[in-house]
């Protein structure tokens, strides 16, 4: 949820970072706008870290098997996965390329939803339940416009072939009569 794989740690950074290299306006606005809702999200997140354990004693640290979490960072709120694996930047992709990293965008809310699904299954808790849904909500929701943001960068191109080029960076990449000497639609430039 926080620093793990798909957590709200790292979409942030994805989407921030993609949005360089996105030469549609509207779709660099759109990495940008919930770039930085993942980052209320990773404060949401962080919060509830925090509520859960504030006031905590010892041994409620013992029994819960947050000893180890505690020995490192005793009650700070530190991104790692629920495995104890700490953040990395190796789990996010900024490839410069559009189309690659739409889908990857749609792929990480996908996987996102699915943790907050199973951490649903895991609580009972209402008021963290609500939280939960409610975040999972908005990686359904960032899915939706990862999948608008394709279409657009897709109807900016007049050919059907656009996966065999790179339309960040090839001049002419999906462009009509713009061919490489294999028949490819790219390396125009």
């Amino acid at each position: 949820m926080y620093g793990g794989p798909d957590g709200e740690m790292g979409a942030s950074m994805r989407y921030l970072a993609q949005k360089f290299a996105m030469k549609n306006n509207k779709v660099s606005g759109l990495l940008n706008d919930i770039g930085t809702e993942e980052l209320g999200h990773l404060e949401i997140v962080g919060t509830l870290v925090h509520q859960l354990t504030r006031g905590i004693d010892i041994e409620e640290v013992k029994s819960s098997g947050f000893d180890k979490y505690f020995v490192d960072h005793t009650l700070g709120v530190w991104p790692q996965s629920a495995g104890g694996y700490p953040f990395s930047a190796s789990e996010f992709q900024s490839k410069g390329d559009p189309i690659t990293d739409l889908v990857e965008d749609m792929a990480a809310e996908q996987k996102a939803r699915t943790t907050y699904d199973n951490i649903l299954r895991l609580v009972d808790n209402p008021d963290v339940r609500e939280v939960i849904k409610f975040l999972r909500a908005r990686e359904v929701v960032h899915f939706q416009r990862f999948g608008e943001g394709l279409r657009m960068v897709q109807d900016d191109l007049n050919s059907k072939n656009f996966y065999a080029c790179n339309p960040g960076f090839d001049k002419g990449c999906g462009v009509k009569g713009c061919m490489d000497s294999s028949n490819n639609s790219c390396g125009c430039r």
